[in-house]
Parts: structure tokens; sequence; C-alpha cells
């Protein structure tokens, strides 16, 4: 099935070239999820991430199988650092339609080799695509509402859902150390030049301009962005100690 757009992009057209299998295979060998790794990385992905769908989604949106497959990147740091504007918002639009168009040659692979697999876009202010990704156990959100990964806190990513079961899923989460360090430094909070953040710091949509402009600047004064994952847990190991 697919959705009907994205709520801070264009909608991504339809690429698909290849019809998902009438008899879907459910397991998928090592060799083959290899394959798409390489896939993804000569299209410059950062890396691929594994979750679940909730029943009650799977319910609400008909879907039979309840496996996520997230591709990840990054945004260009040039395009993060821009003055906020409307065109910067456009540039941003760009770059995410040009990863967009890979994800139909990822399902495209999936399906040519049996499993089902289709993109999964967000329509509406109920689907958080951010805690699908948080349950891989590979990010985390961080208190300016953004899905940070280790690689990097301007990631963007997309999914596919598909009837593959034997995804190497993750059991714990390493970065949940990140929700004590926000709760100690707030900076995003204190300088958001929107001031889109209520008294109980949450993020208020409708003065938040990151998506009509473009605005990074809680990206930008971020310890996460400005230092990088490795160097702010080791400041945070010590700081413990």
């Amino acid at each position: 099935m697919d959705f009907k757009g994205f709520r801070y992009h264009k909608s991504l057209p339809n690429f698909y070239k290849t019809d998902n299998p009438l008899t879907p295979k459910r397991e998928i060998s090592d060799d083959l999820l290899l394959k798409l790794d390489n896939l993804a990385k000569k299209y410059n992905f950062t890396g691929i991430s594994y979750s679940k769908l909730s029943d009650d989604f799977k319910k609400d949106f008909n879907i039979d199988f309840d496996n996520v497959i997230i591709f990840r990147f990054l945004m260009k740091n040039e395009l993060i650092k821009m003055e906020s504007s409307p065109e910067k918002s456009k540039l941003m639009d760009m770059e995410f339609q040009v990863y967009g168009i890979h994800i139909y040659e990822f399902a495209d692979f999936l399906r040519e080799n049996g499993f089902q697999a289709d993109l999964l876009h967000p329509f509406d202010d109920d689907l958080s695509l951010k805690s699908i990704a948080m349950q891989s156990g590979d990010c985390i959100i961080t208190r300016s509402n953004i899905c940070l990964f280790k690689e990097g806190l301007h990631n963007g990513f997309f999914m596919i859902h598909t009837s593959i079961d034997n995804l190497p899923f993750k059991n714990e989460n390493d970065m949940l150390w990140v929700k004590d360090f926000c709760s100690t430094c707030g900076v995003c909070i204190e300088r958001c030049p929107n001031d889109a953040f209520d008294y109980e710091e949450n993020l208020l949509r409708k003065f938040c301009t990151a998506h009509r402009e473009g605005c990074s600047e809680c990206i930008l004064i971020c310890p996460f962005f400005k230092r990088g994952y490795d160097k702010v847990k080791r400041r945070y190991d010590g700081m413990k100690k």
C-alpha cells in the first residue's frame, strides 16, 4: 500500500518498477541483507536499522507485516548551516527527494527477491516515525524532539515495511543515557529563536519554522552536532564517575 504524502515534504512519486509477490517470503539470507546494505551505501546512506510496527498501527492501516527497515542519511552540513529561509527549506526538500527516489530501488530489490516491501509514508500527526525509529534501539529522541542516531543529529530517514521476520532486531538501546544528558542541558530550548517550546518544554509546531524556513538552530547549538556523539558520551561518562 502507499500513503498519500509527507507533512514536511512534497509527496514522493511512485517509482516502483516491480510488484509485490503474491506469496511473500518471510526469511532473508545474510548474503541478501549484505547486498541491501551495499546498495544503500552506494547512494551515501549512512546506515540501516530495523524496527517493528505496533499491533494498533497494523490494524489502523490494514498492514499484514510489522517489520520495518530504516534507511538513514545525513543532511549536508552546508545546508544545515544556511540561514533560515523558504529557499533553504526548498533545498532541504530537494535533498529529501533525491534520497527518497532510491528507497523505491531498495523496495524493488526486496520484491525481486520474493519479499513484500512498501515505502512507509507519514501523513498526519497521529503517526510518529520517530517513535518507530526509537524502537530500533539505534536512536533516541532529544529534548528538541529530533531523532539522534550515533552518526549525527542531522539525520533524515525513510522506512520500508516488509514481510521479512528474521531481520537483526536489537533488544536494547544503549543511547537512553541521552535523556539524562538532555535534562541537564536545555540549550536548544533556551536559545530557540522562535520560542517554540511551551512551559513544559513541549515543541509547539505552529511556532517552529524548521519545516517552513529550514530553521536548524536547535541542531547547530546542540553538543551532539558541535562535538559528535562519541565525545559527548565520553564527557558524560566522566561526569558520572
